[in-house]
């Protein structure tokens, strides 16, 4: 069945439905090895005990002492929950929840990527609704009455920006993933520590690059009511990873290119929480699922297929962008400048070396995958509504590459 046209008189609803969320206003600590302020950070706070969470490899590179002696320093106990080793699970989140109740946490501290902070926010709210399971707190939105036990969100990898977003995606009891939006979330703090990107493997720094893209660019493109500052923070991404993604894949140890990706990510999380995404993320949710390609792998090979094919609805914005970012000025035409922001994102992909991602698409896949993306389409406010048949075009188009 083509629910386009339900789909068509609904595409504005997420976006004003988000408006409602209140959204964390943390401040932001940005720097080299700034991650070791954070003792000083919670003394302040009047914190006593706090947890602090974080993975396996983090923990085996040791990059969470920086935190535990900066909290030794300022007097404040910490306990330290490095169980994490794959995305979030109602196991896990029990576990983290248990240690945060056993030490008699005040403050979460989530040290890594989009899975250990994303099962932290499970973590500091199941905190607040002592009452409740686990596998009870998986709702589509969940309020927390008085906010979430605070967190410190201290992201490891450019490019998710899920130290600041509401959304949450956990496995279930079933293995299916689900999304939760939390409403009370309270991230007190952002440290962007460039320190933690420096040894990530040029792919994986690739992949998140592009992924935080898509999140700026989507946001820009929105078809959600967004006042200046939003829209200013999307575009300002767009620029700091047109300018700085190529210096981290040329020169890894940039620590200043590092830090502008790692700025640029967080905003990427802002365009996430108040423009939403895209069908660059409905074709990649579908197809990573079908296919267990990693997230910035599918969004990288669903980029220019899309943004090309809503060409002509966005014009107007890819041209802004172009401009923003100084690729067009104030006299070029409005599709000569697209033109130009469109080859742009084309040369970051050959730069970053995911021009020849492999295409697993295959012809027999291709109904199931447009209901998929069709169906996760709802959860957005895209600039223009894909039917059934313009989905079918462009797994179509993709698949014959």
């Amino acid at each position: 069945m083509d629910t386009y046209r339900f789909r068509k008189q609904i595409h504005k609803l997420p976006g004003k439905v988000i408006h409602h969320v209140t959204l964390p206003k943390p401040l932001v600590v940005e720097g080299h090895q700034s991650r070791g302020k954070i003792g000083e950070i919670c003394r302040h706070c009047g914190y006593k005990q706090v947890l602090l969470v974080t993975d396996k490899t983090l923990q085996q590179l040791g990059y969470e002492q920086a935190i535990v002696q900066s909290l030794e320093a300022a007097g404040v106990g910490c306990t330290l929950f490095a169980d994490i080793n794959s995305e979030p699970t109602i196991d896990l989140i029990d576990a983290g929840r248990q240690a945060a109740t056993a030490c008699q946490a005040e403050c979460v501290i989530a040290l890594g990527g989009g899975s250990v902070l994303d099962t932290c926010k499970m973590i500091v709210a199941g905190m607040k609704l002592l009452h409740l399971k686990t596998k009870s707190l998986l709702l589509k939105f969940l309020v927390v009455p008085n906010k979430t036990l605070p967190m410190i969100s201290v992201p490891s990898t450019a490019g998710t920006g899920a130290e600041i977003t509401v959304g949450a995606v956990v496995t279930n009891a079933h293995g299916v993933k689900g999304s939760t939006v939390l409403i009370g979330l309270n991230v007190t703090h952002v440290i962007l520590d460039s320190e933690l990107t420096l040894h990530a493997p040029s792919m994986v720094t690739a992949a998140c690059g592009m992924d935080a893209l898509s999140h700026v660019v989507e946001g820009a493109v929105s078809d959600v009511d967004m006042d200046e500052e939003n829209m200013r923070l999307s575009q300002e991404g767009v620029r700091l990873i047109f300018q700085h993604l190529p210096i981290v894949m040329r020169e890894p140890e940039n620590i200043e290119s590092r830090l502008a990706m790692c700025r640029a990510a967080m905003y990427g999380g802002n365009a996430i929480n108040t423009q939403l995404a895209g069908y660059v993320h409905a074709f990649a949710h579908s197809i990573g699922a079908k296919y267990h390609i990693p997230h910035g792998q599918a969004i990288t090979l669903m980029m220019m297929p899309v943004l090309e094919y809503q060409k002509e609805v966005c014009q107007a914005r890819y041209a802004m962008l172009a401009r923003y970012c100084q690729l067009a000025d104030e006299n070029t035409s409005d599709a000569e400048a697209a033109d130009h922001f469109l080859q742009a994102v084309v040369q970051l992909i050959q730069t970053c070396g995911m021009d020849n991602l492999s295409v697993p698409i295959k012809e027999d896949d291709i109904e199931e995958l447009t209901r998929m993306i069709a169906k996760d389409s709802i959860n957005y406010s895209a600039p223009m509504t894909f039917s059934n048949e313009d989905i079918r075009k462009v797994l179509e188009q993709v698949a014959q590459k």
